[in-house]
């Protein structure tokens, strides 16, 4: 089966079952390869050294990103992934706005003074993989994957984002316990976010960024000082969701432009 996009050439199509095998796939990547180089390496501090982070995240996280990239260029998926030509109105750009200035909030420029040039570049180059593997993925295949099966864009945003959440309740067979279950919550409501941001941007760039940004804002206050107490500027990534939140919902029903 095949679906046309640029009324120019046809391109594969990709069932439900089939993008869940995707899905399972990347994260047994990351979750395989992450274990495989933990056991090798012997690492005592995975997040907090250099040669952690680039083993224990570059490794896992970039294979998962190369593969990501393979199934859309497999699947000749390249427009419909990187580009979005589904507009939203100018009032949605306050989105990404907040996003970029709560993390500039959340970002614990202390904890990273106290670290090296090159540890702090090793981390933000793993965040912005997570950035892209995960938007790839999420709001790339997935998205289009649900455009493709003739969904309503209110539904394609429902269900990436519910899908984007439920996959981190993985966590839950790990050291985060139930605690994974408010993460994949919250981290829904992330995925509609960055949702917004990718149709305000027109394609899947600048949300794949912000999202690595977030997620490098949010380690730099919970995991770069083991002994440290909680970091107050933690607070502004709640803060974030807080008012995309209230914003969002007053405007819910603005969010497409007027029909011409």
């Amino acid at each position: 089966m095949t679906v046309d996009v640029s009324g120019t050439r046809p391109r594969r199509a990709l069932s439900y079952a089939a993008f869940g095998a995707v899905v399972v796939a990347y994260l047994a990547i990351i979750a395989g390869v992450g274990r495989l180089v933990r056991a090798v390496a012997d690492l005592d501090d995975e997040l907090t050294t250099t040669r952690g982070v680039q083993l224990t995240m570059w490794v896992p996280l970039g294979l998962a990103l190369l593969f990501t990239y393979a199934v859309v260029a497999v699947l000749g998926w390249w427009r419909p992934v990187l580009r979005d030509d589904r507009p939203v109105r100018r009032w949605v750009w306050a989105v990404p706005v907040i996003f970029v200035v709560c993390i500039a909030l959340a970002i614990d420029y202390a904890a990273l003074g106290d670290k090296t040039v090159g540890y702090v570049l090793a981390l933000l180059i793993a965040t912005q993989l997570v950035g892209w593997g995960e938007e790839g993925m999420f709001r790339g295949i997935g998205v289009t994957t649900l455009r493709d099966h003739g969904l309503s864009e209110g539904k394609v945003a429902l269900w990436s984002s519910m899908v984007f959440g439920a996959v981190h309740i993985v966590n839950a067979l790990g050291s985060r316990g139930a605690q994974a279950v408010p993460q994949a919550i919250a981290v829904s409501f992330a995925g509609y976010f960055f949702y917004l941001i990718r149709r305000a941007s027109g394609g899947n760039w600048l949300n794949s960024v912000i999202h690595g940004l977030f997620d490098f804002s949010i380690l730099t206050g919970t995991v770069i000082l083991v002994d440290q107490e909680a970091y107050v500027g933690a607070l502004a990534a709640i803060l974030a969701y807080l008012a995309c939140a209230v914003l969002v919902l007053a405007r819910r029903r603005s969010i497409d432009p007027t029909p011409t």
